[in-house]
């Protein structure tokens, strides 16, 4: 496909075009003018905006899965080992001047819950094993990763599956079955020490009850990735609220040499007539 910023040119030069590859915002643009369109390769994880029927659904759709397993681990346990070991605190510290000889605490023995155990929440049940940490794992149906220590299916075991965890991760994708899962009853079940850790998708967590329970105490600290808006708006209330930390969604970007590899063993399947790896269900929507 001709690489072009006007829509409606990318469109008449991807007519005849039987592959694409592209990130899903602008493979939506196109998509509708591609009648002969055999396969497209997303470079993400996530692919909402190909999801829309109006777009057509004849074609087969894959993502950029098993790519961002890696990355999501080093995002993730990046922050949480800085809150265990009070990175920014002795930073601030330092910059005072003063000597600061608060025990620092420790992974190891802590509880994290995944809420999510497709290829990314199985990498990081995997990092969480290195730390000797016991893994919780809230899926649809799946439990073929050996890390997980115990599997929770269903919203009548969120409870349950929140009770005793010091970290809670998501690592799910965009449905309607996920949205807006970590909403105030879930948070309520959480011990008041846990720590929120969101580098999905910002539509899992209800964003007004994680200000109202960071604002409160119940929770004592999130790390955000992605929100319902992107940018943040400058006068949203995380922007303002204690112990919340905002990465702008970077934790786990698209590096070309790892989506050429994701579609280069596609194409070579493709062409064999094999079937295509990461091939997303439209009605799902992943």
């Amino acid at each position: 496909m001709t690489s072009t910023a006007d829509p409606v040119e990318a469109a008449t030069q991807a007519g005849d075009c039987d592959i694409a590859l592209g990130e899903p915002s602008l493979l939506a643009r196109v998509v509708p003018a591609m009648p002969r369109l055999r396969w497209a390769q997303s470079t993400w994880a996530g692919v909402e905006p190909l999801l829309a029927p109006t777009l057509g659904r004849h074609y087969v759709l894959t993502t950029a899965c098993g790519v961002f397993g890696g990355l999501m681990s080093e995002y993730v346990f990046g922050y949480l080992i800085a809150h265990e070991r009070r990175i920014l605190e002795r930073f601030a510290s330092q910059r005072d001047g003063r000597w600061d000889t608060t025990a620092p605490g420790t992974l190891f023995d802590k509880r994290v819950g995944l809420l999510g155990v497709g290829s990314i929440g199985a990498a990081l049940a995997r990092t969480a094993k290195h730390f000797g940490m016991h893994v919780s794992g809230y899926t649809r149906g799946s439990e073929g990763c050996a890390d997980v220590d115990k599997y929770f299916h269903g919203r009548a075991a969120l409870r349950d599956f929140a009770r005793d965890l010091d970290y809670l991760v998501c690592a799910m994708p965009n449905t309607g079955e996920t949205r807006r899962l970590v909403d105030r009853a879930l948070l309520d079940a959480l011990p008041r020490h846990a720590v929120l850790v969101n580098p999905s998708r910002g539509s899992i967590v209800d964003e007004a009850a994680v200000v109202e329970a960071l604002r409160a105490g119940r929770l004592a600290a999130a790390v955000l990735d992605v929100f319902d808006q992107e940018p943040l708006p400058p006068d949203h209330a995380f922007w303002q609220t204690p112990n919340v930390v905002i990465t702008g969604h970077t934790a786990a970007l698209s590096f070309p040499r790892d989506i050429t590899a994701v579609f280069l063993d596609n194409y070579g399947r493709l062409l064999r007539g094999e079937p295509l790896r990461c091939r997303v269900d439209f009605e799902r929507g992943y």
